[in-house]
């Protein structure tokens, strides 16, 4: 909508003596106004359509999670190759991050989540008909490419369309749908890798993405014409990437975000996207079965408390760091219990539970995005949400290397599987980045006055 104001009948001709008062010279002749979200039917439409890329992007990035050993089968790998496979994966992501804020700032979430949907579907398609581990690897980096283009891209849709009062529960609603994803992986998946084999399922899944490019393409409308900008700024009027980038920074609530996704998603994210089948079936004795009965339980529960947690923060943001706090200590407790096991053999209630308990993970971390989101002008939010959401897929990757690393330092050589003893030493290994994210959060806390 513009407002061009009118002109007086009084006012002098330009070939009139008397100069022009100086208030109207700096008149603007355009003015850009914006209306407030509308929410409504509209908005969960447009939505329904961007989650469906972050639905497509999860089932991409689980698919590893059950098919790990299958994969140190087919390419012929150890542990520490193995979790190179998620590593790089998890890495791309990271760093393509703030990238993908950027381009999401200038260029818009529609045309960035059509990319990401290209991205995903090639890596895929590669990765089902790799034969030697250098291909794979190489396309597993696609795919995480992708998938970096998906979640920041969703939530700007969400912030363009949805009351601010209403953001903190529709993107604890994006983790939730992201979580059906991971429910596709860990039932449908594992099931067609076993009855189908390896090229097949993987290349049904890369075609998945025709149908989500087709539904993006010709029915996501970005942002309600009301509060899509009439003039946009030109290249000129844009502030530079790097002072963009330094300004997130600058802002206490980014990097308290990034600390809190970082310290709370790594722990459920490691397991459910690589370790948790090999420690289920190789350290517990599980069968294939019952360990993707359990994994299945992660994302249930995952899903649950996404729910929580969304309306908890949409009630009140007082609720932010006792949720994290809660969250972190539950977890570091809870597999301090099941570490410390005799035999390193839990009894299945206390599986279930450290199992209920990560699945509270993925939702905490979403908090971090709020903090960001709260703090920032909405011209950078797409900057400031992709460095936060740097921070769990960071601690991810560190804790996937540590435990791979650890898993071939404790075992003997030429060992077929790993032991209950090698798993219970190398998941020790999440204490140090679980430290490290604690303290970091109660500094930065005073300074957000979280």
């Amino acid at each position: 909508m513009t407002v061009e104001p009118a002109r007086s009948a009084a006012a002098p001709s330009p070939s009139s003596s008397e100069p022009a008062p100086r208030a109207a010279a700096a008149t603007p002749a355009v003015t850009v106004v914006q209306a407030a979200p509308p929410g409504g039917r509209a908005a969960w439409v447009a939505w329904s359509i961007g989650v469906s890329v972050y639905v497509l992007a999860v089932v991409h990035r689980t698919s590893l999670g059950v098919a790990g050993l299958d994969a140190a089968e087919r390419f012929g790998i150890g542990a520490s190759a193995l979790s190179t496979f998620s590593i790089l994966q998890v890495l791309v992501y990271a760093a393509m991050q703030v990238p993908v804020g950027l381009l999401v700032d200038r260029f818009g979430p529609r045309r960035v989540l059509l990319l990401g949907v290209l991205l995903l579907s090639t890596g895929q398609l590669a990765f089902a008909f790799s034969s030697s581990f250098a291909p794979a690897l190489a396309s597993r980096a696609v795919l995480g490419c992708g998938d970096a283009m998906t979640f920041i891209s969703v939530l700007r849709i969400a912030a363009r369309w949805f009351p601010a009062a209403k953001n903190p529960f529709v993107a604890q609603l994006t983790g939730l749908a992201g979580m059906g994803g991971n429910l596709v992986s860990t039932v449908v998946l594992a099931q067609a890798l076993h009855s189908e084999g390896w090229t097949p399922t993987f290349t049904a899944v890369a075609l998945l993405g025709v149908a989500v490019f087709a539904l993006v393409a010709l029915f996501l409308r970005e942002a309600p014409a009301a509060v899509r900008p009439v003039d946009p700024p030109t290249a000129a009027a844009r502030p530079k990437v790097r002072r963009q980038v330094l300004d997130c920074w600058r802002e206490p609530g980014t990097r308290l975000g990034l600390w809190v996704h970082f310290t709370t998603q790594f722990p459920g994210n490691a397991f459910g996207l690589l370790w948790g089948m090999p420690y289920l079936v190789e350290a517990q004795g599980m069968s294939r079965g019952e360990a993707g009965g359990l994994l299945t339980l992660l994302v249930l529960s995952n899903m649950s408390f996404g729910f929580l947690f969304g309306r908890l923060l949409s009630r009140t943001a007082r609720a932010r760091m006792p949720i994290v706090l809660t969250v972190i200590t539950t977890t570091g407790l809870g597999w301090a219990l099941v570490l410390a096991w005799p035999g390193g053999h839990p009894p299945m209630w206390l599986l279930v539970g450290i199992i209920l308990v990560m699945g509270s993970n993925g939702p905490a971390s979403l908090v971090g995005l709020d903090y960001a989101r709260t703090r920032n002008p909405a011209e950078r939010l797409g900057t400031a949400s992709g460095i936060v959401n740097m921070g769990g897929f960071i601690g991810t990757m560190i804790t996937l290397f540590g435990i791979g690393v650890l898993l071939d330092a404790v075992s003997p050589a030429g060992a077929e599987a790993y032991s209950a003893t090698a798993f219970r030493w190398a998941f020790c290994w999440q204490y140090v980045p679980l430290a490290v994210g604690t303290l970091m959060i109660l500094r930065l806390r005073r300074k957000v006055d979280a």
